[in-house]
């Protein structure tokens, strides 16, 4: 297979251009699906619109996402999910199969305007430990083979999405370098990419290394200048994205593609799951690499050229995501699930501000909370389940419901369970412990958000407004109760990974 996927991708590279297509910077967005609470993707897809979003990153290529694609006018980069990745390296007619698929058929006049295939999803991570190298250059010369015969193949570009793991330098960026052990695929595929005029994706998350490390400077993080400057000869690094970028241009170099566009197919910021997650800190940061990315400054080593795409991760929250890496993975949307501003963020697209979902079609206003008149003594096993299968991750350090007290814990986890299970009367029972609640007025002495759910594969009905309960949910502490103030709204607010209880990461208040 490895034989004659390299004499296939010679063959492409003889006859391909040999000058990089330079494509016009712009800020796009990831849409993951891994939700229990998905909002209608036609929904979804006039969020984009409504905030000019012309660019959308996706993991997959979900036939009801990108029917609903069709005819936007917005810019697709369809994914090939790891999981594919053996069958189409090692058959042709595979490869066929799944352009066919997922491609062609949604591509044409009043379609979809598929631009980029991805190639797997970080396939190179080193906890990966190699299981999928061997197949990336042969999928990625039989999936071209299946665009040419497709007469896509100069309209429908491969990347590679990879982590910033692929490349490492001892202490500056002009010493970047990838893996020893990478080397030699990360030549082959910066000359597929350089051949066909598609840039080198990379994901960069800059609060990752703040997490991970102690005594990383906080200020480097962010783009308003830092009291920690790395000086590289001639070179000062003020913030850790420029640093990493150039680590990769170094790294490029020196395997010979020092040239090769290079776009961000992941960088964001998230909301809540760690003490620097927040949203003064995600609209710092997001609202920094936007200012920074449309001033069109680039970095040192690549001054006045600014990445070719920018993908912010994320568009929504995703509240069945794994929280193995920490509880803030289920949120790094700049939405929440159902398309609500979580905070102001200019995107420079030409709205100041962000917009918000409409037609969002919500179950009723209703939540499941602690019966009062019960004793709770016996509540953790039924927490334990409730927070196994729903999204309990702010009730923990660094979470916005941190600290609502012992029966504002139990109520939020026994409402985010009878939500995902769609408001099932019996999924509220909870041995007698829980009691279905209408939304009431209440003063509040701490603002936390009970949601409601959505009503997962309701059919979108374009431009009726269908209007949601909007509430700002108050917990007392006090008296562990769970009130609100609703109103009635025509506008909305505020890898595939198994979900893993909240409780095996942090601790309850």
């Amino acid at each position: 297979m490895a034989a004659r996927a390299a004499a296939l991708l010679a063959a492409i590279l003889l006859g391909a251009l040999g000058a990089a297509r330079r494509a016009d910077t712009a800020i796009g967005v990831n849409w993951g699906t891994v939700s229990s609470h998905r909002a209608p993707p036609g929904v979804v897809v006039d969020l984009m619109r409504a905030n000019r979003i012309s660019k959308v990153k996706l993991f997959d290529a979900d036939p009801g996402v990108l029917r609903a694609l069709a005819g936007s006018g917005i810019q697709v980069m369809v994914g090939v999910t790891n999981g594919e990745l053996a069958s189409i390296a090692g058959s042709q007619v595979a490869a066929d199969a799944w352009v066919s698929q997922n491609v062609s058929r949604y591509v044409g006049r009043g379609g979809v305007d598929i631009r980029y295939i991805a190639v797997g999803n970080e396939p190179f991570l080193t906890s990966y430990q190699g299981q999928f190298e061997s197949y990336i250059i042969p999928a990625m010369t039989n999936i071209q083979q299946s665009l040419v015969k497709a007469n896509l193949a100069s309209y429908v570009k491969l990347v590679v999405p990879c982590n910033a793991d692929a490349y490492e330098s001892a202490s500056v960026p002009s010493q970047g370098v990838f893996r020893a052990e990478l080397t030699q695929i990360m030549t082959q595929l910066a000359a597929f990419l350089s051949s066909s005029g598609a840039p080198f994706v990379v994901n960069i998350y800059p609060f990752l290394s703040l997490y991970q490390n102690s005594d990383f400077p906080q200020d480097y993080a962010f783009f308003e200048g830092s009291t920690h400057p790395l000086v590289d000869g001639p070179n000062v690094y003020y913030n850790a994205f420029d640093g990493n970028f150039d680590t990769l241009v170094s790294a490029l170099g020196k395997i010979g593609y020092g040239n090769l566009p290079i776009a961000i197919g992941e960088i964001g910021w998230p909301t809540e799951g760690a003490p620097s997650a927040n949203l003064t800190a995600a609209r710092a940061f997001n609202q920094g690499l936007i200012n920074r990315i449309t001033s069109n400054k680039g970095t040192p080593l690549r001054p006045g050229v600014p990445p070719a795409d920018v993908y912010l991760f994320s568009l929504l929250d995703e509240e069945q995501k794994s929280i193995l890496p920490g509880n803030f993975e289920r949120h790094w949307g700049i939405f929440s699930f159902d398309g609500q501003a979580k905070y102001p963020l200019n995107l420079g697209l030409g709205n100041s501000v962000l917009k918000n979902a409409k037609g969002v079609p919500y179950l009723p206003s209703r939540w499941c909370v602690a019966n009062p008149a019960r004793n709770l003594d016996s509540v953790s096993d039924h927490m334990k389940l409730a927070c196994s299968m729903a999204d309990c991750t702010t009730l923990y350090y660094g979470g916005s419901c941190y600290g609502i007290g012992q029966k504002g814990n139990i109520s939020y986890a026994f409402n985010s369970y009878y939500q995902q299970q769609k408001q099932d009367p019996k999924s509220c029972d909870f041995g007698g412990l829980g009691q279905t609640k209408d939304a009431v007025n209440t003063s509040r002495t701490k603002r936390c958000f009970f949601f409601i759910g959505s009503m997962q594969h309701t059919p979108y009905v374009h431009k009726r407004g269908l209007r949601k309960p909007r509430c700002s949910v108050i917990v007392l502490e006090a008296a562990g109760w769970v009130g609100s103030s609703c109103r009635r709204s025509n506008r909305g607010r505020r890898s595939p990974s198994a979900a893993v209880p909240a409780s095996s990461t942090g601790t309850l208040k």
